[in-house]
């Protein structure tokens, strides 16, 4: 149940509103002056407020000021009772920030009428927030996971370069051992090691073009969730069934 406050210091009409809102469904608050308005206001956070702008001490402009300086009263959408429609009256109310105005004296269904219009729009806008913060929230966290993405696959390329260096470095010692092998001396072992590191340069090679195929932002994730970040690139973990 949406729930009304309304700001009229006439007693008669405050009363007859009142009931006009509770007879359309409604959860209806009054408050008879400006300043009880708005400490109503503060402390049930209306879905919508009804605000006589001419009262004494403080008017309907001045409540509608006040509201909207107020983070949790700014949104509310508000509408001004009045029986003074002349063009400068509307402007200052709408430039300060009221969504509708209704003219006195009004028939129960335009009253009810620009109250649940005024709430569908903003329903409307509240919905159009929500998807918008929601999609803004899916990007901020689509850009810290590339982001981190972007620092794993570093980190990952520079393992695989200093992995590449190891049998670089043995294939380098078995290359020379061999120019270096006195005659009638086997060389057998010294090509074992240089088929062997040759397989094992090849295989980290196929690691490094296959990484950008592995570490997808989907991938990336389910690795994640599964804590598969850290682990050793050349031995993986046997496979469980």
């Amino acid at each position: 149940m949406k729930t009304i406050l309304v700001i009229e210091d006439e007693q008669a009409v405050l009363t007859n509103i009142l009931e006009i809102l509770e007879g359309g469904g409604f959860k209806a608050i009054g408050a008879e002056n400006g300043l009880a308005g708005i400490a109503q206001a503060q402390k049930y956070l209306p879905d919508l407020i009804l605000c006589d702008v001419m009262m004494p001490g403080l008017d309907g402009h001045g409540v509608l000021s006040q509201l909207r300086e107020s983070p949790p009263t700014a949104t509310i959408p508000f509408i001004f009772l009045t029986a003074k429609a002349d063009h400068a009256d509307l402007r200052q109310g709408m430039n300060l920030g009221a969504d509708d105005y209704i003219t006195k004296p009004f028939r129960r269904k335009d009253l009810l009428e620009a109250i649940n219009t005024r709430l569908n729009k903003q329903a409307a806008v509240m919905q159009q927030y929500a998807t918008e913060r929601q999609r803004a929230e899916g990007l901020q966290a689509k850009m810290y996971e590339l982001e981190e993405l972007s620092q794993t696959k570093d980190g990952l390329l520079k393992k695989l370069v200093e992995d590449l260096r190891n049998p670089l470095s043995k294939i380098n010692l078995a290359i020379h051992m061999l120019k270096n092998t006195p005659q009638g001396t086997s060389t057998e072992r010294y090509l074992e090691i240089l088929q062997e590191e040759f397989e094992r340069e090849i295989h980290l090679i196929n690691q490094v073009s296959e990484l950008q195929d592995l570490l997808t932002a989907d991938n990336f994730t389910l690795l994640r969730k599964f804590n598969l970040l850290g682990g050793n690139l050349e031995n993986p973990p046997n496979k469980r069934y």
